[in-house]
Order: structure tokens, then sequence, then C-alpha cells
């Protein structure tokens, strides 16, 4: 059986083709699709959620064996093709319940969010997935485990199931007739994403809206009602690591701050958005503004160019661990995962143009140039061509960081961009 992450591995230079045909088309049309710090943000997002996966394989897979190990009702054949059929559409079934909890349940949304902050809507959105989902999502998937089905069979669904929503991800697509009615397409997914009154939390399914519309859960695109896209509160941040655990720790603020201990508690398995009444009235928060500027700080040619380069960089790190990941020591794999993750913050707050980034990116790209030599290695890769050269790029970037800073200046804070 593969491993998923190699799957994903194999699958992202298709995902970057065909964000290139998005781009071509949204070009061809006269209209922009992507901003490159939100989609930076969005496929960073989705190496955090790669880099997490690793660890939490325990959890959303290791548990799902011992299940099927020792709790299971029946003895499933892997090779019998209804097993195969009847487990990507139970898959898809559950997968709607967890989807749909995790826009009715707070601690679940916490999780969640991540896959809604965009403002923009496109292929790139896809990719933005959660570090922590994992942690809780596993418990959705253990009617199947109960049942029988084989762990080959629970991975492979899922992945296809995990697969087919990054088409639908995107706004060059139109409405596609009947296969609206039975199938999530991007028209349905697009209700799903929009913040406004009439799609708000709808539009659940995975590959089948039939759920939704089984449940009382769909609603229909309204061409005369676009869309706008992220969340009730915006996260005007670049920080994947922020993006993370923005409503984890708004929630936990909440908490702290209630003054009876039911509502300590209850307020992680209420709906998002619910506080306690004494917090609201001590801690008010600005009411939700459909029509807020898109956060959109200004940044240079020279230093958007330096952004992607490193982002780049950083794609091709992430690629190498997840092909070393099996054969890594695990402190020196969880190292390896902080680096990347650290950087992509790095680059958060340089997609921000946050006075201090420019600083923080020198030590960055020089602690990546000088830590595997001084080390001895590339994260447990002594000696190996990859790590002279990820060290060598590395140095040549703390050069090019000079040049851009000098040549680009310190740029003047502008507003967001408003709404087209």
């Amino acid at each position: 059986m593969i491993a998923a992450e190699k799957v994903i591995t194999f699958a992202t230079p298709v995902f970057f083709a065909l964000i290139g045909v998005e781009l071509l088309v949204a070009k061809l049309r006269g209209r922009r699709a992507y901003r490159s710090n939100d989609a930076v943000t969005s496929i960073g997002l989705g190496v955090i959620s790669q880099l997490a996966g690793v660890f939490l394989k325990v959890l959303t897979v290791g548990v799902y064996a011992w299940c099927v190990g020792h709790l299971a009702l029946f003895a499933l054949p892997a090779g019998a093709w209804w097993v195969w059929i009847s487990g990507l559409l139970l898959y898809d079934f559950l997968y709607y319940w967890l989807h749909r909890m995790g826009h009715e349940v707070n601690i679940l949304w916490a999780a969640h969010v991540v896959h809604h902050q965009s403002e923009d809507y496109n292929l790139s959105t896809a990719l933005r997935q959660t570090a922590t989902g994992g942690l809780l999502g596993w418990l959705f998937y253990l009617p199947m485990a109960l049942l029988g089905y084989p762990v080959s069979v629970f991975v492979a669904v899922a992945l296809i199931d995990l697969l087919y929503q990054f088409w639908v991800h995107t706004e060059q697509v139109g409405k596609l007739g009947w296969f609206d009615r039975v199938f999530c397409t991007p028209s349905n997914h697009r209700a799903h994403h929009a913040v406004n009154d009439r799609y708000l939390d709808h539009n659940y399914g995975g590959i089948l809206i039939l759920w939704d519309r089984l449940f009382g859960t769909f609603v229909e695109e309204d061409d005369a009602d676009r869309p706008v896209y992220g969340t009730r509160a915006p996260l005007r941040s670049f920080n994947p690591l922020w993006a993370n655990l923005e409503v984890y720790w708004a929630t936990w603020q909440d908490a702290c701050r209630a003054t009876r201990w039911r509502d300590k508690l209850q307020i992680w398995f209420r709906p998002p958005g619910w506080r306690p009444a004494d917090v609201a009235a001590r801690h008010p928060k600005p009411a939700f503004d459909i029509g807020r500027a898109t956060f959109d700080p200004p940044l240079s040619r020279g230093r958007t160019i330096y952004g992607l380069v490193q982002f780049a960089l950083l794609l091709g790190m992430t690629t190498h661990f997840l092909g070393t990941a099996a054969t890594t020591p695990p402190g020196r794999l969880i190292g390896y995962a902080l680096a990347i993750a650290l950087s992509l913050a790095v680059l958060g707050a340089w997609w921000e143009g946050r006075p201090a980034a420019t600083w923080l990116e020198g030590a960055r790209v020089l602690a990546l140039a000088l830590g595997p030599l001084l080390a001895g290695g590339w994260f447990a890769l002594p000696g190996t061509p990859v790590g002279v050269a990820f060290a060598a790029v590395f140095g040549l970037s703390a050069l090019a960081l000079a040049w851009v800073s000098r040549a680009t200046g310190k740029l003047p804070q502008a507003p967001a961009t408003g709404r087209a």
C-alpha cells in the first residue's frame, strides 16, 4: 500500500499544472484569479498539513487499524469490488457529517476554519488544509472500522474523496446542469465557501451533493447574489501558524473570561460565534461587514519575486521531507518539520510587509545555510548533495535578500484594497 503522503507528492505536479491552466483561462477572460500572497499562504497551509499528517498517522490511520483488528463486526474482503464501491459511498457519507459538524461545533470549526480563511477562490484554496483536523476527525470514520473495511480500502477511498475535491475550487467553471444536482461541483462548492447570508453553512458534500439534498443543507448558487469568500471573522494575516491557531486561541480566551464553569466548557461545543453573555458584553467584537476590504498589503515586484523563490525552495524541502520521513529518526524529523513551518511563518511576515520581516528572513536564510554545515549534515543526511545544495542556495539567498532590501527600501503602508 502506497503511503498517502507519497500519493499527494506524486499528485502535486498535476495540481500545479492545473493551477497554471486556471491562471491562463482567467487571464484570457480578463479576470484576476490569484494574488501571490494569498495563494502562497494557501499552499503553505497545505504544506504544514502534510507535515502534521506524518506525525498524526497514529490517530488518522493507527487507531482505525487497531479497531479493524480488534473490534470489527465483519471481515470484509479487500479484493471485492462491492467493498470498494460501498466503502467510497460510506466514507463520503461520513465525510458529510464531519464537514457539517465542522461548521456547527466550535472545536471542530477551530480546525476546519483554515480551509475557509482565504478571501479568494481558486485551485490553491483546495490545498489550504488544516494541520489539526486529525486530532478529532478520525472519530467520524470509526463506523467503517467497526464494519470491517480494511485499512487499505479506507486509505484509498479517503484519498479519492480528497483528490476529487481539488477541481471544485475554481470560479472558471460555471454551472453543469444535471451534474450539479448529483455531485459536488464548482458551483455548489462556491456557495459553500461564501459568507453571504443565503449561502452560509450549506453544501457539505465531498463527492456527492445528494447528502445535502437529503438532509436539507443544499443551496443553489444564485448569479444575482455573487459569493463573497472568507470567514465572518476575517483572519487578516498570511502567517500559516496563526491561521491554524486563531480560533483555538480566541475560544480559549473567551473560556478564561467566562464567569460560569458551564460556559467555560460549553463554548467549545457550541456553534461557532457563540459567546457567553457576560463575555460578549465585556469584550464585544465588531459586527460582520460583507463589504469589508480584502487583506492585501502592498509589496514591490522585487520583494514579491524573492518571496516566490523562497517559497519554491521550501516546497523542495517539503518534498525531500516527505520522501525521507520513513527513514529519518523522530527527533531530527521534528526538527526538519519545525524548520519548514517556522520558515513559512517568516515568509508570512514578509508578505504582510512587517517591519521586522527583513531581519527575520535574514536570520532564517543564514540559519538554513550555516546550520547544516555546523551540524555536519542536512537533517540526518551528512555530506549528501542535497544538504550541500540547500546550504549553498540559502547562502545565495542571504545575498539576494541584501540586494532586494537595498533596491526596494522601506515600503509605504497602504490600506488594504476593497472588493471588486
